[in-house]
């Protein structure tokens, strides 16, 4: 994988001054995003101070073994992680009599937050009470939820950028003082922007987002709180949460050769047998050879949306393509910290470690799934869809197509779009609805752009929004139908 620099865009606006286009930057606590003459965009092979990224593996491991020393017993890859991030082991594990999931509340200690734009306000009202100087933890702000999808990327985000100026503004100047990092709006998607920047294997952080699981694609626990937990990690406050119970996830073989099933459907599959219930309290463990076959933001994408079905979050052992995907998005230095870990026993269960609930799924039995309407867990085979609508009396019509958002807005996922909307041109096809795709940082926008993926796109009539939730949330001005109420 080759990933492009980003190329100059809109970044922000303050409440008085007249717009101004600056290039969108990996922003510092100290900076504003720099001025266009500046560059400091990744580029390819550029790597990233990973002094605040790369976990303390050494101490986790010593941490390991005092937990080890109390439980006696083998242990699965999340209670290795949660366990080892304890502020007190002996505190959180020894008086709770070997019934630890479920029962014991846990005294613990994130390694970073991350937050988005609206729920990033108050979180930063309540921080400014504490009197401190500067946040505990690495804390980053990303402006993704405020920019409205009404005619395209350009315009929508400086419309944004007016319409939003006084809460950016305060954002960027409250990051600024308390050495938190900023996102400007149009940098990206929070989650996307953690799994290519922050996210490492074995780590445990925190996010104001209910899809901050999606870091989980690169084997950490990540973790969707509301703005009070969050100021508990970002104070140093120990932060509490009941033992989740572990569900491992047994995946076997890999997607037919010749098919169109993708990590997606495995998720989308998944959810239909646990509903949206099913994860509550619980947090999903993913394990065996199918686990080894996928790519890191296709893991990133299970992971997403293990949050529809409830789960406190999802997490993987370390594998291959999630090195690969360090050494692409400059951390290396995490990826060798991360392969000594591994050796360590730190990435991956022990042998003879039991979960609470056992599911297992061939994935070469899966076919491309579709869930809904009115709740994701109400997953459809493509192949048994046409039956439902009639037996439902439901149209077979679609009013709007959507890629992008927090779950499908990689390059990998933008690929597979691109590659169908080249063989719509090639038979002479367009779309007939409005068709809207969101890149999902920057970095992907402007890979797409140099690899014709935008083209494509754009070719059958679809419109690249900016990279921001946009439509997923409901940020977008959708064209009323007569038929719908």
């Amino acid at each position: 994988m080759r990933l492009s620099a980003p190329k100059c865009r809109p970044s922000r606006v303050s409440q008085t001054a007249p717009l101004q286009l600056r290039r969108r930057t990996f922003a510092t606590p100290t900076s504003t995003p720099s001025p266009i003459t500046a560059d400091r965009n990744a580029s390819v092979g550029h790597q990233k101070d990973c002094t605040t990224i790369t976990p303390p593996y050494n101490a986790l491991l010593s941490k390991l073994n005092v937990v080890r020393s109390i439980l006696k017993r083998p242990l699965t890859l999340a209670e290795k992680i949660l366990y080892a991030h304890l502020g007190d082991p002996h505190k959180s594990l020894a008086g709770a009599g070997g019934n630890i999931r479920g029962e014991a509340y846990l005294q613990l200690r994130p390694q970073r937050v991350a937050m988005q734009d609206a729920s990033a306000q108050m979180a930063l009202l309540q921080f400014m009470t504490c009197g401190l100087p500067s946040t505990s933890v690495p804390t980053s702000i990303h402006c993704d939820h405020l920019i409205q999808a009404i005619t395209g990327a350009e315009e929508d985000l400086k419309r944004s950028l007016v319409t939003n100026a006084e809460v950016f503004d305060f954002l960027e100047s409250a990051a600024k003082k308390y050495g938190i990092e900023f996102w400007g709006p149009g940098s990206g998607i929070i989650h996307q922007i953690v799994l290519e920047n922050y996210a490492a294997p074995g780590m445990l952080m925190l996010g104001t987002d209910s899809h901050t699981p999606n870091a989980g694609g690169l084997g950490l626990l990540a973790i969707g709180v509301g703005g009070a937990d969050a100021v508990d990690a970002m104070t140093g406050t120990p932060w509490e949460l009941k033992a989740p119970r572990i569900t491992g996830i047994h995946l076997k073989g890999k997607f037919p050769e010749n098919g169109w099933a993708s990590p997606k459907d495995l998720i989308l599959h998944l959810a239909g047998r646990l509903t949206v219930k099913g994860g509550t309290g619980r947090i999903l463990e993913y394990f065996g050879e199918g686990v080894f076959n996928q790519s890191c933001t296709g893991l990133a994408t299970i992971a997403n949306m293990g949050a529809e079905v409830g789960a406190t979050t999802s997490t993987f052992p370390y594998t291959p393509s999630m090195r690969a995907y360090l050494h692409a998005t400059g951390r290396s230095p995490v990826a060798d910290a991360a392969d000594e870990a591994a050796s360590a026993g730190y990435l991956q269960a022990d042998e003879g470690a039991e979960y609470d609930e056992l599911i297992e799924i061939n994935l070469g039995e899966l076919e491309p799934t579709l869930n809904g309407p009115f709740t994701p867990d109400l997953a459809t085979p493509l192949s048994k869809f046409p039956s439902l609508l009639q037996e439902k009396g439901w149209k077979d019509e679609i009013s709007a197509a959507l890629i992008g958002s927090c779950t499908n807005s990689s390059y990998e996922d933008m690929t597979r779009a691109a590659e169908l909307a080249r063989q719509a041109k090639d038979a002479g096809l367009t779309t007939q609805v409005p068709f809207l795709c969101t890149p999902g940082s920057e970095q992907i926008r402007a890979t797409m752009e140099r690899d014709g993926l935008t083209a494509a796109l754009e070719d059958v009539g679809a419109t690249v929004l900016a990279n921001a939730c946009g439509p997923c949330i409901g940020q977008w001005k959708r064209p009323e139908s007569k038929d719908e109420n």
